[in-house]
């Protein structure tokens, strides 16, 4: 394989980062309420992205970034996402989530590169705006096609990570497809299935 797409929130980091931003402003089971049922798709992401985001309206923008740079990440990310690079695959994150979070990250994970969402802010705070890469339920998928096109490999060649619905355009367009730690809705399309927090586990089925 030469390259591998992993998802962010509950796949390279153990939680939502969305979560994390709600629960700061005492809205936490509200808003996981949403996160749930999108990642179980019931609901369209776009606009469970919308919802959520306009929430936090008014959260202070360095307490953003404080919490994005504080996350927990997933056991066996930075082991994982090392061996793949040994083996000669670029490793890049796609998220429904955030740049705060997403390309902090990439250092200490050390995946190639990020695509994700910007949260709007000015004076210092959330507007409660948001707009970016991984918007739709279709933006994994498409941002995949438009990846292998570039660097020139196949589906064969791909291996896709994830965790809720808004992965399933991803898991489309990829021969080895990982559900980690998944919703019901994604499990019935992977090839392989991993329970367990852990990583590491991947790398015993590739």
């Amino acid at each position: 394989m030469k390259l591998a797409v992993f998802d962010f929130d509950s796949t390279l980091m153990d939680g939502e980062t969305i979560d994390f931003f709600a629960k700061e402003l005492g809205i936490g089971e509200r808003v996981a309420i949403i996160t749930e049922r999108a990642m179980n798709g019931e609901i369209d992401f776009f606009e469970s992205l919308q919802e959520r985001v306009s929430l936090l309206k008014g959260l202070p923008y360095k307490k953003v970034e404080e919490i994005s740079h504080s996350l927990p990440y997933m056991n066996g990310a930075i082991e994982t996402i090392k061996e793949l690079k040994q083996r000669g695959m670029n490793v890049v994150c796609f998220s429904g989530g955030f740049r705060t979070a997403t390309t902090y990250a990439k250092d200490i994970l050390g995946y190639d590169a990020d695509f994700s969402n910007a949260l709007h802010h000015k004076d210092g705070v959330l507007t409660g705006l948001v707009g970016g890469d991984m918007m739709f339920n279709f933006s994994k998928g498409d941002m995949l096609i438009r990846l292998q096109n570039l660097l020139h490999v196949s589906e064969e060649e791909t291996m896709v990570v994830g965790d809720g619905a808004n992965d399933l355009s991803m898991f489309a367009h990829a021969g080895t497809r990982v559900a980690f730690c998944a919703k019901e809705i994604l499990r019935k399309e992977a090839t392989i299935e991993i329970n367990t927090k852990d990583l590491t586990k991947i790398l015993e089925h590739i």
